[in-house]
């Protein structure tokens, strides 16, 4: 790597992440079963609202386990010796970007590349 990132600091803080989020999966877990309601005492507006907040946690799961996918890549490349560097261009990754979000994939001009399509 052409210069010094403290992998250990990224390294703890990404392994940090990931426990929380296998840890709010796992709780998860029990709350995404479907819940019967009972048709007799249960008007139209809370199955609406138990169905949009089904759908509510079934979205954050699923952006839950990207950022998971994210982290554990990074993981990957950290271990491989390629944390750091952006995914498209091959340039360095800013440090700062790396602390902000230490499972970024890209570098700050490929990202704004990437809005502007």
């Amino acid at each position: 790597m052409g210069r010094d990132l403290d992998l250990e600091y990224f390294k703890q803080r990404l392994e940090d992440r990931l426990a929380v989020i296998k840890a709010e999966q796992e709780a998860a877990r029990g709350e995404s079963a479907p819940r019967e309601l009972d048709q007799e005492c249960v008007g139209r507006l809370s199955r609406m609202d138990a169905m949009q907040q089904q759908a509510i946690s079934r979205a954050g799961a699923r952006l839950a386990g990207q950022e998971r996918q994210r982290i554990e890549a990074a993981l990957g490349r950290i271990k491989r010796g390629d944390y750091g560097y952006c995914m498209q261009c091959d340039d360095e990754i800013a440090e700062g970007r790396l602390r902000v979000d230490p499972s970024s994939l890209v570098c700050l001009a490929c990202a704004r590349e990437a809005e502007n399509l």
